[in-house]
């Protein structure tokens, strides 16, 4: 009975020896399969990390920022000296470009009177019908009306003075007139070309100094406060600059084509002279 029960321990105590390690391995991998499944919950607990912010689609692609400075705001900010001197350049600058206009038309119609006279008024048969052909208020009919009136009364004191320095006298007259006629407008547009720079520097520095005054008082001396008003000052320097060039090119342009129009009268009042010396009183009529 005795060995029975101690056979049977013993073979209990080897069983249990020979399982241990199989036990182990068994509760090893439980370990592990228990870890594996916290990692996965904690991991599915995180909130997930926040997208990253996407960038510009167009780098290249500049935002408009308004521009509070300008000739507009110079205007509602400035005082009545600058809206002055704003005014007198804009009325340089129409008076300039009224002039230049009305020239260049009457230049023109200055050269075809004078392609007329020519193909007209030298085949007449006497310089009464010639002066017919000739259209009223031109150059070349003021001329001739001059020159023939001039032969007509030679007579009381002035036949004391040779015929011929009478008539010369007369055609020389007449076109002294037509050139001071054509003539008229040219001083404005020199004194717009000598004067409009000055006027607009001297917007300029009135503007200048009331925005240095303005940026004194308010003790902000910043880049946004100075350029600004700075800024919009020197446009009166750029507004007297844009009157001037076009006067002094105008200028120059009209005093060109009036030699050009001056040397078809004098052409004509030389020609007109050598007539009127040649013929006869009745041929004249």
């Amino acid at each position: 009975m005795f060995s029975r029960h101690r056979l049977s321990a013993i073979a209990f105590t080897l069983a249990l020896s020979i399982n241990i390690p199989a036990l182990a391995a068994d509760i090893g991998a439980s370990a592990q399969t228990t870890d594996a499944t916290a990692a996965t919950t904690t991991a599915t607990e995180q909130p997930a990390a926040p997208a990253a912010t996407a960038g510009p689609a167009n780098p290249d692609t500049t935002v408009a920022v308004s521009n509070p400075y300008g000739i507009a705001a110079l205007w509602n900010g400035s005082d009545f000296v600058a809206k002055g001197t704003l005014l007198i350049l804009l009325a340089f600058s129409i008076g300039s470009w009224y002039i230049i206009i009305a020239k260049l038309l009457a230049q023109y119609k200055l050269n075809r009177q004078a392609r007329n006279t020519d193909r007209t008024f030298w085949d007449a048969g006497s310089v009464q019908q010639g002066l017919e052909t000739l259209e009223r208020g031109t150059p070349f009919h003021f001329i001739g009306t001059r020159a023939l009136k001039a032969t007509e009364h030679h007579n009381g004191l002035l036949e004391h003075v040779d015929f011929n320095t009478w008539v010369v006298q007369s055609l020389q007259s007449s076109v002294d007139t037509v050139r001071s006629r054509l003539q008229d407008g040219l001083a404005f547009l020199a004194t717009v070309g000598s004067t409009a720079p000055f006027v607009g520097l001297f917007g300029t520095v009135w503007g200048i100094y009331h925005a240095l005054t303005a940026i004194g008082v308010s003790g902000q001396a910043s880049i946004d406060k100075v350029a600004g008003p700075v800024g919009e000052a020197l446009i009166m320097t750029a507004v007297g600059l844009a009157v001037a060039v076009p006067a002094v090119l105008g200028y120059n342009l009209l005093v060109r084509r009036n030699k050009a129009v001056l040397e078809k009268i004098q052409g004509f009042s030389s020609t007109l002279h050598a007539v009127l010396l040649s013929t006869t009183p009745s041929t004249r009529a």
